[in-house]
């Protein structure tokens, strides 16, 4: 079996402008643990700070509770015993000891022979043991070691194999490797080491993490590191995500991943880090699992001709079909059954030709727009056109050192209601008087889940804003779009069409 260890709370912490408190490292933590199922999670780094330590310590006493302390891990350095005090004060039970795995690192960093250094790190794995810690071992710019002095990292495991050590973790601290030198090194440590038990730890200068972290596995090590999204220092560690795709349909190596709760997982660190998950992302980005050409919906339609094994479902999505100028009547077909809305020939050319009109104007368009272009461009030929609410008026009001106040008067199905009602901005006090009215009338409304705003470059004030706002009715998500040179106006349009595709019912089918 391949284990996996997730370093998200320690490595991904890394990464620029990231900073987990200690209430989402311990909920990222059992999310990893219980949820994606990794083996093992490196929580922390030692002496960092007084808040890391906390951090460190809530997860510790979580995973103690749940009986998974022992999959909890700290990163230590060869510092005469602080770091482990510092883990075993904090309730940790492993400590992954960070050596010198080059001579470059070590003669520029420690200035040290490495006799000093192996006679210092052995101390400091004898303290640890002693004091009832489980000790891994890094071998920090290992890659660079194994390309300029091979002997001097066979130095250190020739000792470290005879050591009460679990683990020695092979990072490629610099991401400097590609996929047939990876197998080289790795095949040389497995070889000459057949006791030892490896990981590889790969970072992706080169956009080689994966490829570099299969060819490990292929030839021999055991573990294999990652981060959720690839967070981690300049341009990140393996993304977990990756590692699902590669175990599971290329190497076929057994592992505990559950895919199920892959999206889940990413989603939620992706709230919690800022960083968000670029669209084309594998497996997770908002594009993975989008056709645009309309050849290739045709050929989904006749056979999924255009699919692989990498099934959406597995990851708890489905199949879109983007709309555009390439998309064509296929993609349309599709989005259509999938909407419940059915044309006729003559309307679905209207209707096609209209699509690609706006792609060819570089509009962006999402499967939620569909029912209004339908509406647009068949007028009378389409009578259940989602033109039921309207905003009569509103009005915002702002002032220094008061909470915003939103009047909004609504007209469904040709009653009007009118609502006032303050909240923490100008949106947020509109949404609120929308939903006092909702609220009177007894009728469902679905939660705001993500609101992202997109500004051409430029910098002009003037400019064109687009709000795309995504929801969740009853377990179902959607989007809608607004766009408008104001922000607040653009998120207005977009909640008024999401109201109107659900007292249509165009959403019931639909997920994102």
């Amino acid at each position: 079996m391949v284990e996996i260890m997730d370093t998200t709370l320690r490595d991904g912490e890394q990464t620029a402008g990231v900073s987990f408190n200690a209430d989402e490292k311990r909920a990222i933590a059992r999310l990893l643990l219980e949820e994606l199922k990794v083996n093992r999670i490196e929580a922390g780094s030692a002496r960092v700070s007084r808040g890391e330590q906390e951090a460190f310590s809530r997860v510790c006493a979580w995973a103690a509770d749940c009986g998974r302390l022992e999959a909890v891990e700290a990163l230590g350095f060869v510092d005469g015993g602080a770091s482990i005090d510092w883990i075993a004060s904090a309730g940790g039970r492993v400590m992954n000891l960070l050596a010198k795995g080059s001579p470059r690192h070590l003669a520029g960093q420690l200035r040290k022979s490495p006799q000093e250094h192996l006679d210092d790190i052995l101390r400091d794995i004898r303290t640890a043991t002693g004091r009832g810690l489980r000790v891994n071992v890094y071998l920090e710019d290992w890659s660079n070691g194994m390309g300029s002095d091979p002997a001097y990292v066979f130095f250190l495991v020739d000792a470290l194999k005879d050591a009460p050590v679990e683990r020695v973790m092979l990072p490629d601290t610099l991401g400097i490797l590609e996929p047939r030198r990876t197998a080289e090194f790795c095949r040389m440590m497995v070889e000459r080491y057949p006791g030892v038990r490896f990981d590889f730890h790969a970072h992706n200068d080169y956009d080689l993490a994966a490829a570099n972290a299969c060819e490990a596995v292929r030839a021999g090590i055991q573990g294999i590191h990652t981060t959720v999204n690839g967070l981690g220092e300049r341009t990140g560690n393996l993304p977990v995500a990756s590692a699902v795709g590669i175990l599971n349909d290329h190497l076929h190596a057994e592992n505990t991943l559950d895919e199920s709760r892959l999206m889940h997982v990413c989603r939620y660190v992706e709230t919690l880090s800022g960083i968000r998950i670029p669209p084309n992302k594998p497996l997770v980005g908002e594009f993975a699992f989008t056709q645009t050409s309309g050849v290739h919906a045709d050929g989904d339609k006749k056979g999924g001709l255009y699919q692989n094994a990498l099934a959406p479902e597995r990851f708890g999505r489905h199949r879109e079909y983007a709309l555009g100028k390439t998309s064509g009547k296929a993609n349309i077909v599709q989005n259509l059954e999938h909407l419940g809305i059915h044309l006729t020939p003559d309307q679905m050319k209207t209707v096609t030709a209209r699509v690609v009109e706006l792609g060819d104007k570089k509009e962006n368009l999402t499967p939620e727009d569909l029912p209004f272009i339908i509406a647009d461009v068949l007028k009378g030929d389409f009578p259940d056109a989602p033109d039921r609410i309207h905003i009569v008026n509103y009005s915002l009001q702002l002032a220094r050192g008061m909470r915003p106040v939103a009047t909004l008067r609504l007209d469904i199905d040709g009653t009007e209601y009118e609502e006032i009602s303050a909240g923490d901005g100008q949106y947020d006090a509109f949404m609120k008087a929308l939903w006092k009215i909702y609220d009177r009338l007894g009728r469902r409304h679905p939660l705001l889940t993500d609101y992202a705003v997109k500004i051409p470059p430029g910098g002009k004030t003037d400019a064109l804003v687009e709000t795309t706002i995504t929801w969740d009715l009853d377990g179902k998500g959607f989007r809608t779009r607004g766009i408008d040179s104001d922000q607040t106006e653009a998120a207005i349009k977009a909640t008024v069409k999401m109201l109107n595709l659900i007292e249509n019912k165009l959403i019931e089918n639909e997920r994102i």
